[in-house]
């Protein structure tokens, strides 16, 4: 933020007082690119639930809330096989049309080994040009499966044109895997291409609920954001202590 017209006010103990440019917030455009390896349906810790639908219902979340806060941001979607195509390529805010272009994400049977991301930039980079033209900007979430396929692109940035969020769902590290080695990947991708602060997030968990949380953490504007490293939530709930004296006190942490 740019801030101007500080000056010293005597009369409050010599505190400075602050004025702010005002800045604007832009209306978003988001692209969903979401992972369609066969490693998008492996289970979930949930009974009969697999990584992809988990991803469906975070992306109905996330659109849901995303309108409640302003209806004016608009959605497209793509998917990642061995380079990205188009699901969906008309950006909208309608949340029937969001639920036709989750119901028609699917998964390849047939792995499609290193993910090449050269074509997924080159798409946000166009469609950015145009967002940028309607006052608007452009982010891409990307939903990453792969535990052992580090993705790589050859994407050369003249200029940074739009933001970039990753989550990145994989498997515990063993020997036959190197989730490491792919999250390293991912990160030096987005420090590539993103011009606001990107985030990226990831669990070997299995668990829906984080993938859940990690959708709400990303609801955040790329205009309003903190550097990830200083992102202090969510917090951890904690249980009030019991009044002095009472007998049998405890204190109860539950972490995310």
């Amino acid at each position: 933020m740019n801030m101007e017209g500080i000056e010293g006010d005597a009369s409050v103990g010599g505190a400075a007082r602050y004025s702010l440019k005002p800045t604007r917030i832009n209306n978003e455009d988001i692209i969903f690119c979401v992972d369609v390896d066969p490693e998008s349906l492996v289970e979930m810790k949930t009974a009969g639930v697999t990584r992809l639908d988990s991803i469906k219902q975070g992306i109905l979340l996330f659109v849901n809330c995303k309108l409640s806060i302003n209806p004016d941001h608009r959605f497209a979607f793509a998917t990642l096989a061995k380079s990205a195509s188009w699901l969906r390529r008309e950006f909208s805010s309608d949340v029937e049309a969001t639920i036709a272009a989750v119901r028609a994400l699917s998964a390849t049977t047939v792995s499609s080994g290193q993910a090449d991301l050269t074509n997924l930039f080159r798409m946000a980079a166009h469609e950015a040009k145009k967002s940028l033209a309607q006052n608007r900007i452009l982010r891409v979430i990307l939903i990453y499966c792969r535990s052992s396929m580090r993705p790589h692109h050859t994407f050369d940035v003249n200029l940074k044109s739009f933001t970039m969020d990753v989550i990145y769902l994989h498997d515990k590290p063993a020997p036959g895997n190197s989730p490491q080695a792919v999250y390293d990947a991912l990160v030096e991708a987005l420090e590539h291409v993103s011009e606001y602060e990107g985030y990226i997030h990831e669990s070997g968990q299995g668990l829906p609920r984080t993938l859940c949380r990690f959708m709400c953490m990303l609801l955040c504007h790329p205009q309003q954001r903190c550097p990830q490293d200083d992102c202090d939530i969510p917090k951890a709930l904690a249980k009030k202590p019991a009044e002095s004296g009472t007998e049998g006190s405890v204190v109860v942490s539950i972490s995310q």
